[in-house]
This record gives C-alpha cells, sequence and structure tokens, in this order.
C-alpha cells in the first residue's frame, strides 16, 4: 500500500488473525496486512459515518451541524503522511526496503 492510513492493525494482531484464520498454518504476509488494514478502515468508515448520520439526525434543527460534521470527519480522517514523513520515518526506523520502495515513488 503506498497511503498510510490512520486506522491500521498492528502486526501482531493480524498475525493473531491469520493465525486465528488459517490454525497457525501459514505466516502473515503483504497481502494478509493489507486485506487487514482495508477491512479495518472499511468498517471504520461506515462507523463514523453512522455516527455523522446520527448527528445530524438529532441536531437537524441546528444551523452549525454540517460545518461541523465536515470538522468532525476531517478530525478523524485526516490527511495520509506525506511521502517526505514516510521516508524519513522510513530512514530513522532504518528500514531500507521501504525506504527505497518509497523513494521510487519520488517525481524525476
Amino acid at each position: 500500500m503506498t497511503q498510510q492510513h490512520p486506522i491500521t492493525p498492528q502486526p501482531e494482531l493480524v498475525q493473531q488473525w491469520v493465525d486465528t484464520y488459517f490454525g497457525g498454518r501459514i505466516s502473515q504476509s503483504n497481502f494478509h496486512v493489507d486485506l487487514a488494514t482495508q477491512a479495518a478502515q472499511w468498517g471504520a468508515d461506515q462507523e463514523l459515518e453512522a455516527c455523522c448520520e446520527w448527528f445530524q439526525e438529532f441536531y437537524k434543527t441546528e444551523t452549525w451541524v454540517d460545518l461541523d460534521l465536515r470538522t468532525f470527519r476531517a478530525a478523524r480522517r485526516p490527511k495520509p503522511p506525506s511521502l517526505k514523513d514516510r521516508l524519513t520515518v522510513a530512514l530513522q526506523n532504518e528500514d531500507i526496503g521501504t525506504a527505497l520502495r518509497l523513494v521510487e515513488q519520488l517525481d524525476d
């Protein structure tokens, strides 16, 4: 995945899910991490929208609701870290493989 979503399961949790589902017969792969991350993001996004719909219905007579919901969504789903920020973290963690993949994404 090229973007880090703010809702990303920890690798240990993904391994626990893989062990539970496959009975410990296989090890975690990038596919499992990506699939678990997408599922977690989808579930979190569904819950966020359900909360916003409830909030909007509960306060339907208030004029400030739409502005506050935009602010709420932005706060709960901030923009992912920039390529520069991700590269900096990879280099600080001495994660050369990730750093090289990020460098490949840079514009010439």
